[in-house]
């Protein structure tokens, strides 16, 4: 047979019969127990490649341990499953994430490092497996105590790093009632190891992040700054637009650039005289012109700062209106980002709300009432809706305000 016409046999019941031919009868035991092992091999192959994709594209550390856990105790057929993480100081394990009956109780224990099965796990750097729990000192039986579960066998892995140990992934009790294999142990091995790596690296991004935000904070800051009666006022934008886009589940990508965006939506104004932009008075046609500049202005600022990139772009379009008379470019609909029409809603209530050198704040029964009457005109009625209901479900106090137009537009208002 030439190899250009070799058959590589890939179901089971292709498989099979070569083992058979290989090792002969005697060697292998029945089909089925075959066919068994070969799925369960299968199962365990596709836990560590969903592992891996997970550990590729999660940052976030408590996201993708969730995951890990819940694919590790269901591909191991475990009653449950647990990530135990050290403390700061590496003086007591704290229970990350579990799952299992007893998850809520767990959560809120933590155990010395030097006690527990985990705990000797973490000390030593060596995984364990055992069988009967009840004749192995390592067990710390006052966890079942304090939760009511009862663990029969364990099986436990370190979570290192090259340089460190920073916890242990530990599964309990086969569900069929049977013991843990070395198999199973070798399987847990490999997971600690991806997700090790995998939470040191979500923990870096989370510092740099932090480090971003802490950046962008203060350049908002400085905005603020220019105008006494704005002070706050990047911040409160951002808190409203989180809140909003958390209303419409957006993802985690489009929530960093929507708070980023929030925060930084009036850095243009740091290019704008103080005389124009602190004016007591109403604004003549020439200041005008030179304030509606702005986005634009802070989309030059943020254009060569790679991690903007994407919040540059809701901070360029924030002054489009819904019905195409907005600014710099006269976008409409749902050709404005989804992003700028939610900070344009946030931006206008907090205007709304605040007083300003020129005019007390007309208050949030006002706000409201304008945002809906401008809703499909001024405003996305997607971006208005979204404000509202998560505005009154933040703040119950304003749970029962009624806008006047609210009881005319909201048949008509389609999310």
């Amino acid at each position: 047979m030439g190899i250009g016409t070799l058959k590589i046999p890939t179901r089971i019941d292709q498989i099979t019969p070569l083992l058979r031919s290989i090792g002969g009868n005697k060697e292998f035991e029945s089909e089925n127990r075959i066919q068994d092992l070969l799925i369960d091999n299968g199962h365990r192959l596709d836990l560590l490649y969903k592992v891996g994709l997970k550990a590729a594209s999660t940052q976030e550390v408590s996201k993708l341990v969730e995951d890990m856990v819940s694919m590790s105790r269901q591909v191991l057929g475990a009653e449950a499953a647990s990530v135990l993480l050290l403390d700061e100081k590496g003086q007591y394990l704290f229970f990350e994430c579990t799952d299992g009956e007893t998850a809520q109780s767990l959560k809120q224990l933590k155990i010395s490092v030097n006690r527990g099965v985990a705990g000797w796990v973490v000390r030593h750097r060596e995984p364990l497996i055992i069988n009967d729990v009840s004749t192995d000192e390592r067990f710390y039986p006052e966890l079942d105590e304090a939760t009511g579960f009862i663990t029969r066998c364990v099986l436990c892995a370190p979570l290192t790093t090259r340089t460190s140990v920073m916890g242990a992934i530990e599964v309990l009790n086969k569900v069929d009632g049977s013991d843990f294999e070395a198999s199973d142990l070798e399987l847990l091995v490999s997971l600690a190891s991806t997700a090790a790596i995998s939470i040191e690296n979500a923990r870096l991004h989370q510092i740099v992040l932090d480090g971003y935000k802490r950046t962008v904070s203060a350049l908002a800051a400085a905005i603020d700054a220019k105008d006494p009666y704005t002070c706050g006022h990047s911040q409160r934008v951002r808190d409203y637009v989180i809140m909003a886009g958390n209303m419409l589940s957006l993802d985690s990508d489009a929530m960093i650039e929507l708070e980023y965006a929030g925060v930084l939506h009036d850095i243009g104004k740091i290019g704008i005289v103080e005389s124009t932009l602190c004016k007591p008075g109403y604004l003549q046609p020439d200041e005008w012109i030179t304030i509606r500049d702005h986005p634009a202005i802070g989309a030059v600022i943020l254009r060569d700062i790679p991690f903007l990139e994407e919040a540059r772009e809701l901070v360029l379009y924030h002054h489009e209106r819904f019905d195409g008379s907005g600014y710099p470019n006269r976008l409409k609909k749902d050709d404005i980002p989804l992003g700028s029409r939610l900070i344009a809603v946030a931006d206008a209530f907090d205007t709304m709300v605040t007083d300003r050198a020129y005019r007390p704040a007309p208050g949030v029964e006002f706000a409201l009432d304008e945002l809906y009457r401008c809703s499909g005109t001024q405003f996305c009625p997607t971006a208005v809706e979204a404000f509202i209901t998560a505005f009154q479900e933040t703040l119950p106090k304003f749970s029962s305000v009624t806008p006047r137009t609210l009881r005319h537009k909201r048949s008509n208002t389609i999310l």
